[in-house]
């Protein structure tokens, strides 16, 4: 009896664990149809814009000067009476607040990273992990409205610029939501090297500092790559910080102190207003398909490094 009540036990777990099996596998799938289908629908409505907008348009526009001469136009007007559609300077404003802002959060995230990991004591450590956190959640509707109230005139007054909202402020508010993520991921990759690493470097007579520098940071190199590369394509992505405080000039521009505008903003502001069907319309599929595939191969990138890491530490 009892042989006979712990086979069909055993058989019972062996079916959940089989449904279950299968439901994840279907969620997997699932997900991954999901991901086609959205991939499919942008590139065959972008596809659209090619039909009745010239594809070198999208990168300059041209008008002949009356001395004959050929101008190029890098601008991203399309509600004009000559429509513009160089993405160019959509693209200049989207990577310099990303490269920008990506650069401060990558050096204050790391240093808070090696903080938390190996010089905070563990009450510390509970503390300050759990603000990292909360300020990861802020909405960045808070952010970009604290940037527009108050950070803006602060600028301002102090560099003496005339354009108030501009890109340095749009990769200053970027930051302030890439840091902890950069942090959190920097303590976590660097707490994931194992400890018998650091006995041996201190036995071999290294300082903390010279351990963390020499030992560690080098182990945990592919953790904290991936967790910069995450921080940019969360950067890439972000559209509230950048509508508020980037100034949205179609323009071409490499000036931190000047307004830019970059294709996560434009998608929001103009997707609302276009007239559908229109060229407007597809060109804006034509952004969001290039938006889409650069952030899934940033996050390709951050899944190959983390995996990287996970194998290189099991190897120490």
């Amino acid at each position: 009896m009892k042989a006979d009540f712990l086979r069909h036990s055993h058989s019972l777990k062996h079916s959940r664990e089989k449904i279950i099996s299968f439901f994840l596998m279907l969620s997997g799938y699932f997900s991954l149809i999901i991901f086609l289908l959205i991939f499919v629908f942008l590139f065959f409505e972008a596809s659209k814009a090619f039909i009745s907008v010239d594809p070198l348009s999208f990168i300059f526009d041209h008008n002949d000067s009356p001395t004959g001469s050929f101008n190029k136009l890098f601008e991203w007007y399309p509600t004009s009476e000559n429509p513009k559609y160089s993405i160019l300077p959509l693209l200049a404003g989207t990577f310099l607040t990303a490269v920008f802002s990506t650069l401060i959060s990558s050096i204050l995230g790391i240093i808070s990273g090696i903080y938390l990991s190996e010089i905070a004591t563990p009450r510390t450590r509970e503390i300050l992990k759990p603000l990292f956190e909360f300020f990861s959640g802020i909405p960045t509707v808070v952010i970009g409205f604290f940037l527009l109230s108050a950070g803006a005139v602060f600028f301002q007054d102090m560099l003496g610029i005339n354009q108030k909202f501009n890109a340095l402020l749009a990769s200053t508010g970027l930051s302030l939501i890439i840091i902890p993520i950069v942090a959190s991921l920097t303590e976590e990759a660097l707490r994931a090297v194992p400890d018998h690493l650091r006995v041996e470097a201190y036995s071999l007579g290294a300082s903390k500092w010279q351990t963390t520098r020499l030992v560690i940071l080098p182990a945990a190199y592919s953790g904290i790559s991936a967790a910069i590369v995450l921080g940019f394509s969360r950067a890439i992505g972000e559209t509230m910080i950048v509508l508020m405080a980037s100034g949205n000039a179609g323009e071409l521009s490499f000036n931190l102190l000047q307004s830019i505008r970059t294709i996560s903003a434009t998608l929001a502001s103009e997707m609302g207003e276009v007239i559908y069907n229109s060229e407007h319309f597809f060109a804006l599929f034509v952004l969001g398909t290039f938006l889409f595939i650069f952030t899934f191969l940033l996050n390709v990138a951050a899944s190959f490094l983390s995996k990287r890491s996970a194998r290189w530490i099991r190897r120490l």
